[in-house]
């Protein structure tokens, strides 16, 4: 009671204020004036935010394959498409190798795999190998070839060229291996002749062995009939039937066949048609005499052959004898030599075909209807 007198005297009170603040602590530990302030949660959360958060680690059954690309020189290659595949995996992974050259896959399957790195400009480079279980495989570098730049070149002849290889291959065509069979081609589509190939071809033509023996059989027989008796008998009249028959041959080939050729711009061969029926073939064969190809591959009439033959009759004027030169004769020997056209052209379309080889014996590929 003193104790309690003492506090609430004068001035006991505020001295028992001060004590009630200093117990109060002691008796109260855990009261609101203890207690720190919290942060308040979010409407609808139960849990307090977390201020980091954690990489999940990678599966341990898997593992992981990294390395580098690099150029020929060894230099790092940056953007090149680095693709992972797996022979029993249809999923295939991808990705770009880095500014350091450098590339990784995370989560590889344990097994063999496959690596192929492609890039503009540099060869598709490949790499195979396997990786295990919870394993961090390094790949050698890689290194990327420069693709090698092959320029194709395409040599095509000129229309010339094509018609120069062509005639050299008509000046080796023979009947039976022997007798000249130069003005035909077999070609499906023959290049025109140049004006040289024409002269050309007249030229090997007149100058053939086979040739000039047969302007002497010709001269034989003309001396057996008697023909042209200007001439006279015996071994002077031959020669001088022998030089006739082949001035015939020689100024016929070269002006119907080189010289108006030229000029009118014709191609004096024989087109062999072999297809079609046989009266079509006929028909086309007979028409060679009046109708033609012109250097423009069109067909034309065959002014070449009418002049020819009637220039040629008219120079034979000048050496035939002087008792047996007449216009008749004249128009008689142009008139042979355009119906000799129709007829070399039958013989052609039907008969020297099959018995008609090139160089080395070859004999030509036979037409699909052709017997």
């Amino acid at each position: 009671m003193y104790l309690l007198r003492r506090l609430t005297g004068a001035g006991g009170w505020g001295r028992l204020l001060f004590l009630s603040l200093l117990v109060l602590p002691l008796l109260f530990p855990q009261s609101a004036f203890s207690q720190t302030k919290r942060p308040a949660k979010k409407p609808g959360s139960s849990k307090t935010p977390s201020t980091s958060s954690t990489t999940p680690t990678q599966d341990p059954s898997l593992g992981a394959v990294s390395g580098t690309i690099t150029d020929q020189k060894g230099e790092v290659a940056e953007g090149a498409v680095v693709e992972l595949t797996r022979d029993n995996d249809s999923k295939k992974q991808q990705v770009a190798s880095g500014s350091n050259g450098e590339y990784s896959f995370a989560n590889v399957p344990p097994g063999p795999f496959k690596i192929t790195v492609t890039a503009p400009g540099f060869d598709t480079e490949t790499y195979s190998g396997e990786v295990h279980a919870g394993q961090a495989l390094v790949v050698p570098a890689i290194a990327l070839n420069i693709t090698a730049v092959t320029a194709e070149v395409n040599v095509e002849l000129t229309p010339v060229e094509v018609a120069e290889e062509q005639v050299t291959e008509e000046l080796h065509q023979r009947v039976l291996g022997f007798i000249p069979n130069f003005y035909v081609t077999y070609e499906a589509d023959p290049a025109p002749l140049p004006a040289r190939q024409k002269f050309r071809m007249a030229w090997h033509s007149v100058t053939d062995p086979v040739t000039i023996v047969g302007a002497g059989a010709i001269a034989g027989i003309y001396q057996a009939a008697d023909e042209f008796p200007g001439y006279g008998q015996g071994a002077e009249g031959y020669g001088k039937r022998l030089g006739a028959a082949y001035a015939d041959i020689f100024v016929g080939t070269f002006v119907g066949s080189a010289f108006f050729p030229t000029v009118l711009h014709q191609d004096p061969r024989y087109f062999y048609k072999g297809t079609g029926t046989t009266r079509s073939r006929l028909l086309y064969a007979i028409g060679n005499a009046f109708i033609t190809k012109g250097d423009n591959k069109k067909w034309q009439p065959n002014y070449s052959n009418f002049l020819g033959s009637f220039a040629s009759g008219g120079i034979s004027y000048l050496y035939y004898p002087a008792s047996d030169r007449s216009l008749s004769l004249v128009m008689q020997n142009s008139a042979v030599r355009i119906a000799e056209s129709s007829l070399a052209g039958i013989v052609q379309e039907f008969v020297l075909r099959r018995f008609t080889s090139v160089r080395g014996g070859k004999k030509q590929a036979k037409t699909p209807d052709q017997p």
